[in-house]
């Protein structure tokens, strides 16, 4: 099992040799469906959870989809939490049922933790966190969400054992 992936610019990787599993091929899979599933862009799971990443870097030159990375419009934030929504089938179908986190890592111009924070929160409201308090006290769709920068990630002490590096690092 591949366990170190490359972002979509060639320009960092997602070390994942510490992971029980890791997956970055949800979008083969549903490109090859005729449905119009959406997807997040890594799976980790760990001892205890699903980590779901959605990585954006609007900070590297030439990078590809630039206008993906203002994360400001609601309709970039509902693309988002519809790749969270849709990569629950996917997860479903894998049998990984232990509780998820979704950890959106995001770099752009003039960004910062209050703005990640803000990001959070927005994302957070469209999130499956009120529908599963109404509905079940037992099960869980989603456990937590995050927005974080590369150096966030890396210094957090569960994502950092999944580091983000330049692939020029080593």
């Amino acid at each position: 099992m591949k366990k170190v992936f490359t972002e979509e610019n060639g320009c960092y990787s997602f070390d994942c040799t510490k992971a029980l599993w890791a997956t970055d091929e949800i979008h083969q899979a549903y490109s090859s469906t005729e449905g119009s599933l959406n997807d997040v862009d890594l799976v980790i799971e760990t001892e205890k959870k699903i980590i779901m990443m959605e990585y954006k870097n609007a900070c590297i030159s030439g990078a590809a989809k630039p206008e993906a990375f203002q994360p400001g419009a609601d309709k970039k934030i509902n693309n988002v939490v519809k790749k969270f929504y849709d990569s629950l089938h996917y997860m479903h179908l894998m049998g990984k049922e232990k509780p998820k986190e979704f950890v959106y890592v995001l770099e752009y111009p003039n960004g910062d933790s209050v703005s990640r924070r803000m990001i959070r929160n927005r994302l957070k409201k469209k999130l499956p966190f009120h529908l599963q308090d109404l509905v079940s006290d037992k099960v869980k769709l989603i456990e937590k969400v995050d927005v974080v920068s590369i150096n966030e990630w890396n210094q957090n002490e569960e994502y950092g054992m999944f580091p983000i590096k330049l692939k020029s690092e080593k």
